[in-house]
């Protein structure tokens, strides 16, 4: 009762404020940054918190490092680099549970030497790209790619931040180096194992699984759109198949001119060839997605006289009324690109697909053309008689391709510097979002528009509701009163630490649970007159199993918004997996670093 009584209202508030937080984010559709936001107001305003305090989690190295990772990862979108990434690390799946594996894999083993924020900010926008292709449920993926990332980096020290503070504050009690790089690996990688396991054989119940607008509705309007594989084309060579180009979904590849030959009814197997003229039927999305797919060049030679980079230029939709001076000219002979500097990409009439080539086919009102044009043809146009609708294709533009070696070099730099410790996370970061800007490999309008300002606000504010739980002892009641229940027994001792560090992560974050529990964690060790290693190993591993909440890890929230996850997905499999991973490091700790 003392330890309640010396709590005082701060402390009570402050916990009333998570618990509430908790239960608004399960029961309602409130945005989670506006509900952390709320409670971190709350906490401001009755004095909890000074204002440097509340505010501190916005100047935070860790939040400002995703950030900046976001523009980063934009020169890689803007390049065409992610549909790389996806066709070299992650390839063709046979299913769902093969397409996880193939994406976790990668996923742990890169964590292990990088931070597994950089790596699952870099896989998002390919893992994205690898869906659509493969019609794979986003809802299905993202949340391993986050978890494999999260036990990936229990492998080394240098995985994740926790190890490295933890490994800091032992080594300045102990007057040495602490751990060495690999020897966390012992329990790392059974770990790896066993989440890679557990996911696998429980996907198909405790994964959510959300269909695109897509999947849920069949009757939609096809365009015609023909692309070229240019000469130097990574297609050439490949069959159809394997080149992708048959599994975006709602488009099919119509036939192919070769030599002035017509192939219809083309087989998956037909090898490309450079020069190949592909004429593709589909929904818009897919025939925009066309479009970003390395080796593939629109057919039109027209899109190589608008003026300016391709970059630069966006996708527009527009539907021609019976006003414009181009009805019942072909689009070749009425030259339109001379008349709107716009080039017709994909064009539907009544829905369906008109089966001629673009250039030859009879302009008709009510046809509805995907132009790529500059920003201002929709100033110029929005208005003007001779269109019904003209609406830019949400925020797609053509990509830069021949600047995706440049963008994967910055990034491999990027990583290099880091894991060489030759400068930090944040400041490598910045130093690669300047280049990709310099070189061109995304414009600064799209980096600026790169971050997701509402996962950036969510990590910001719970750093400061982390610090009110620090500054008023309600995290330390709560860690106290788990360890004291152990009564002597060090093994019960572990497996409680384990438990509060689990809790206290999902509460805050990984670090500020390692911080407030390191020292219970050593004084543990010490009444009990054991060696403090093995408490030490379980708090790290307790404060990165951070997968029952979307707060508790970085990278939970930079998959949350993407995967268009609720609050609930994440407890449904993440608290069986800390369970798990509890059971295992309370089992083989000891038995590795005996007490």
């Amino acid at each position: 009762m003392d330890g309640m009584i010396d709590l005082g209202w701060q402390g009570w508030l402050s916990l009333g404020l998570v618990v509430l937080s908790f239960v608004l984010f399960l029961r309602t559709r409130i945005a989670p940054d506006v509900i952390t936001s709320g409670a971190l107001t709350v906490l401001l305003v009755s004095g909890v918190l000074t204002p440097s305090e509340a505010l501190a989690g916005f100047a935070n190295p860790g939040m400002l490092t995703v950030a900046v990772l976001y523009m980063v990862v934009s020169g890689l979108k803007e390049t065409g680099a992610v549909g790389w990434i996806g066709q070299t690390l992650l390839g063709r799946p046979k299913d769902e549970n093969n397409a996880r594996l193939r994406l976790m894999l990668p996923a742990a083993g890169l964590s292990a030497f990088l931070n597994n924020t950089a790596v699952v900010a870099i896989f998002i926008p390919a893992v994205a790209d690898w869906a659509r292709r493969h019609r794979l449920s986003l809802s299905g993926l993202l949340i391993p790619l986050s978890f494999a990332s999260i036990v990936g980096g229990t492998c080394t020290l240098i995985g994740t931040s926790t190890n490295l503070v933890v490994n800091g504050l032992y080594s300045s009690q102990v007057e040495g180096p602490g751990f060495a790089l690999f020897e966390l690996a012992w329990i790392g990688l059974p770990l790896v194992f066993a989440t890679l396991a557990f996911i696998l054989l429980s996907a198909r119940w405790l994964l959510p699984k959300r269909a695109t607008a897509i999947e849920r509705f069949e009757d939609v309007r096809r365009f015609t759109t023909e692309m070229l594989v240019n000469a130097d084309s990574p297609l050439a060579g490949k069959s159809i198949e394997a080149a992708g180009l048959r599994q975006l979904p709602g488009l099919f590849l119509a036939e192919i001119e070769r030599d002035g030959q017509i192939m219809p009814a083309v087989s998956p197997q037909v090898l490309l060839a450079a020069g190949d003229r592909l004429v593709f039927a589909g929904i818009l999305d897919s025939v925009v997605e066309l479009h970003r797919i390395r080796g593939l060049i629109p057919a039109t030679k027209q899109v190589y006289k608008l003026g300016g980079p391709r970059q630069d230029r966006c996708f527009v939709e527009a539907v021609i009324s019976n006003k414009c001076p181009l009805v019942g000219s072909s689009v070749r002979k009425g030259h339109f690109r001379g008349y709107y500097n716009a080039v017709i990409l994909a064009l539907s009439r009544n829905g369906e697909r008109v089966e001629r080539k673009i250039g030859d086919i009879i302009l008709e009102a009510g046809d509805t053309l995907l132009l790529e044009t500059r920003p201002d043809f929709l100033l110029q146009q929005r208005n003007s008689k001779d269109f019904l609708v003209v609406s830019q294709f949400g925020d797609e533009h053509p990509l830069s391709h021949d600047r995706a070696p440049i963008a994967i070099g910055i990034v491999a730099a990027m990583v290099a510097v880091v894991a060489f410790e030759l400068l930090s996370m944040l400041e490598a970061a910045l130093l690669a979002a300047g280049a990709m800007i310099l070189t061109r490999c995304t414009p600064d309008r799209v980096a600026r528009r790169a971050p997701d300002w509402q996962v950036l606000i969510v990590i910001a504010t719970s750093f400061g509701i982390g610090a009110a739980l620090e500054k008023t002892g309600a995290a330390a009641l709560l860690a106290g009163s788990l360890i004291e229940l152990a009564g002597g027994v060090p093994w019960l001792a572990l497996g409680l630490l384990f438990v509060a560090t689990a809790l206290l992560t999902a509460l805050a974050t990984n670090n500020v649970a390692a911080v407030l529990l390191f020292p219970v964690a050593i004084d543990s060790a010490r009444l009990m007159e054991v060696s403090v290693v093995p408490f030490l190993v379980t708090l790290m591993v307790g404060a990165s199993a951070s997968f029952a909440t979307p707060i508790g890890y970085q990278t939970n929230l930079m998959v949350f918004n993407v995967g268009g996850y609720r609050f609930a997905d994440f407890m449904r499999i993440g608290i069986p997996l800390t369970a798990l991973i509890g059971a295992i490091t309370v089992a083989l700790v000891p038995l590795i670093w005996p007490f």
